[in-house]
């Protein structure tokens, strides 16, 4: 039997025993998510000031004093309902976070919500209606160093306090724990209006692969205040819910994740882009998808494929994505293909024409690369957690090896590499479990979780309504 500190440590948290806990000085905890990741992500600390920057910001709200909540918010433009999503990341970032969102908050915008977002400013000149055909509210930012292109949202309580009067939401939901999602959940709370948070990311599990574990229990500690503020916790799998869950977080509710079938499908396999691998028809051809930093263990992606090549000289390794690791990697495999960043159909085509998928991460939340992957009828290789631990039934629909065994993982790759029937038949069946997965379902769950909690405020159940 699998017990929920089990499952905690599978999802790669600390399960503790339950106990009283002495708070820690909030200028410590606030902001110190995004400080973590400045400073693990750089050698020359002393000479970046960026994240002096955040954590002078970010004290600042410890001297706003809490109000008592207030009554429900009323309805949103013509009764229509409306839900703010405040985010660190959205497209066109390439990111699992990013690209859940953008799925939810289109799907909201089919059913008839009114929606509108906040992010960081992330180019010079950038204007508010720059990114989408709905309300945007671009915040300060700083660059996050160690990831091209992404940037860290500055405390904004007066603009959100602001903002929010003059267009008020029904809901908002916060994405990300920085300074930006902490400024959100205070004004949201100042305004009376319901907030709800996704733990999307294991931030504190990330601590380790950069010589940072000692932070890992203060990161943990904030974390678990910064989601306790909130009426509740979105997360994307049963485990990952167990785990917080013992750890002393309230109000958690799974919302998983779906896939679209349409683009991930076994028809954009590509003959010629095989070629440009150097793949032969019956070569197989392992893919990494993801970001190439630490936290993601790519390297242990590629001790498989060497196993990999032990049984069949003929294995190829196809490397997507781009990260902190990346120019290393290249230069010291220059045998594997590193295609870098892509998307839409190209992502489609790689994923299709590759017959193995190893995903080697030990900290994920879910890891949407999993059912991108079935979904293109290809071989899943996965620890048995989160996303896998879901979909993958190991032998059927995949190989799913037991959380954090290297050894397991590295032989499972090397086990299907050999074995063609083996290969095709999991292809075959793991297409046609991930067909069904599509975000529809989704949406209308975290609709319907947000406006379960939404209706009940200081005991009060609203008359029904579509939020």
């Amino acid at each position: 039997m699998v017990t929920a500190a089990a499952d905690a440590a599978n999802a790669g948290i600390i399960a503790r025993p339950r106990r009283e806990r002495k708070p820690l000085p909030m200028a410590l905890l606030e902001g110190c998510v995004h400080e973590i990741f400045i400073l693990s992500q750089r050698n020359d600390y002393p000479e970046h000031a960026g994240y002096l920057q955040i954590s002078a910001a970010g004290s600042r709200h410890n001297r706003l004093r809490e109000q008592p909540l207030m009554d429900a918010a009323p309805l949103g433009e013509a009764g229509k309902s409306h839900i703010c999503v405040v985010t660190e990341t959205y497209p066109p970032e390439i990111n699992g976070v990013a690209l859940t969102l953008a799925r939810l908050l289109d799907g909201l915008r089919v059913r008839g919500y009114v929606v509108s977002l906040v992010h960081p400013r992330q180019r010079r000149g950038e204007r508010g209606d720059s990114a989408a055909d709905f309300p945007v509210t671009l915040v300060p930012s700083l660059p996050l160093p160690g990831y091209d292109g992404l940037r860290v949202g500055l405390p904004t309580n007066g603009l959100l306090r602001q903002t929010w009067t003059q267009r008020r939401p029904d809901a908002v939901y916060v994405a990300t724990q920085g300074p930006l999602g902490l400024s959100a959940v205070q004004a949201a709370r100042r305004l009376g209006v319901p907030v709800f948070s996704g733990f999307h990311t294991n931030f504190h599990s990330y601590s380790r692969h950069y010589r940072l574990g000692w932070l890992q229990p203060v990161v943990l500690h904030y974390l678990r205040w910064f989601h306790n503020r909130t009426r509740g916790t979105l997360v994307p799998s049963l485990d990952l819910r167990d785990g917080l869950q013992d750890m002393g977080f309230r109000n958690v509710s799974v919302l998983s994740r779906g896939v679209d079938a349409d683009l991930f499908n076994p028809q954009h396999r590509s003959t010629d882009l095989r070629r440009e691998w150097g793949a032969a028809p019956d070569d197989p051809v392992a893919l990494y998808v993801g970001r190439v930093a630490p936290e993601k263990n790519v390297e242990l992606a590629i001790a498989a494929f060497r196993a990999m090549q032990r049984r069949n000289e003929s294995a190829k390794l196809v490397i997507v994505g781009d990260g902190s690791i990346y120019t290393k990697l290249r230069q010291e495999h220059p045998d594997l293909r590193f295609e870098g960043l892509c998307r839409g159909e190209q992502l489609a085509d790689c994923y299709a024409s590759a017959d193995i998928f190893l995903f080697p991460s030990e900290t994920e939340t879910f890891g949407n690369v999993v059912l991108e992957a079935m979904a293109s009828g290809i071989a899943v290789v996965a620890y048995d957690y989160a996303a896998a631990r879901m979909h993958v039934t190991s032998g059927e629909t995949g190989l799913r090896v037991p959380y954090a065994d290297a050894d397991a993982f590295v032989g499972a790759a090397a086990r299907l590499a050999e074995d063609v029937a083996l290969r095709d038949r999991i292809r075959r069946q793991a297409r046609a479990h991930a067909a069904a997965l599509d975000w529809q379902a989704v949406v209308d769950r975290f609709a319907a979780l947000l406006a379960e909690a939404a209706a009940m405020i200081d005991g009060i159940i609203c008359k029904h309504r579509p939020l």
